[in-house]
């Protein structure tokens, strides 16, 4: 199993392309917090990113940036360029629903591919919400092929042609992975404390792919250590180094969001449901899930689905 891959599938989490920013001589833009995470990627010319708490950062031609919390932030094209209020409100309109940007006047100087990523609320084990609030990575850095994913970006952006929004969209995702995996590499200090430092531990890495795998099986921490051939202590440990959990912790939580996407999204029934995550009494089932999600599974089903799930 990939874990990485599996865990943002079922995280749900989903990119789009938002503002294409255009720009030339001095603009500056503020966007207030954005639901989910915010992207950017610099295709030509160059920006200032300033995020509260982090000094001003040049963003240079191939440079991309992850905000994965989306903070109130400002781009510029230079420390202390003016906001222009008029233009926020277009900027937070292109956001949403993908537009040109156009900034300043003159011949365009800069393109900058916004994105926003977004995530389901229903499932509590996340990547993207454990990461430091600012992920830049450079032009130029070594392999995860991020360098050829942002020139194809740049040539799709200077020759739109049919179908230009839906292939914005794929490389967006596409751009996620690729940016994750030059970060581990690039700055393994940096993902301790996330859930992206599980995959520098090969122990626990292991273990959360046998939790993943197969969420219904009893397992015990003694039991998953055996499997690993480890002690219970080690594994307990070396667990909330990297997880900041028990192993107990972590499968219940899985499970509870597993339980949480198939209470929403089908029409299962809770004994189904309670049996594919481990549960052999629904009363069981109900009462960690309460604990969870202060609700029982028919009140949560009925609370978060936004339309009828025909029975299959």
């Amino acid at each position: 199993m990939d874990l990485l891959a599996e865990t943002l599938a079922v995280g749900g989490v989903r990119g789009a392309a938002g503002a294409r920013i255009e720009a030339s001589g001095p603009w500056g833009i503020l966007w207030h917090g954005i639901a989910g995470a915010a992207f950017y990627a610099v295709t030509c010319g160059t920006a200032w990113l300033d995020v509260a708490g982090h000094p001003p950062r040049q963003l240079m031609p191939g440079d991309v940036v992850l905000l994965p919390n989306g903070p109130e932030h400002t781009l510029r094209s230079a420390p202390g360029a003016p906001i222009i209020p008029q233009l926020c409100t277009a900027a937070e309109r292109a956001r949403k629903c993908g537009g040109v940007l156009r900034l300043g006047s003159g011949e365009v100087q800069t393109h900058i591919l916004g994105a926003s990523y977004d995530y389901d609320p229903a499932v509590s084990i996340q990547v993207l919400a454990t990461l430091p609030e600012l992920v830049h990575i450079r032009a130029n850095h070594d392999g995860g092929g991020l360098d050829d994913t942002v020139r194809l970006l740049s040539r799709e952006l200077a020759r739109p042609q049919i179908a230009t929004e839906f292939v914005l969209n794929r490389l967006v995702d596409i751009l996620l992975v690729q940016l994750l995996r030059v970060w581990r590499t690039e700055k393994p200090a940096e993902t301790r404390g996330t859930w992206l430092g599980v995959l520098g531990d090969p122990l626990i890495s292991v273990a959360l792919v046998k939790i993943h795998e197969d969420p219904a099986k009893p397992w015990t921490t003694d039991l998953l250590a055996a499997e690993l051939s480890t002690s219970r202590s080690t594994l307990t440990r070396r667990f909330r180094e990297t997880t900041g959990r028990t192993p107990g912790d972590y499968l219940t939580q899985w499970r509870m969001d597993l339980a949480a996407v198939r209470l929403r999204d089908t029409a299962d029934t809770v004994d189904a449901i309670a049996h594919s995550v481990g549960y052999t009494s629904v009363y069981a089932f109900s009462r960690a899930f309460r604990r969870a999600r202060q609700q029982a599974p028919g009140q949560y089903r009925t609370s978060t689905r936004s339309r009828p799930v025909p029975a299959e």
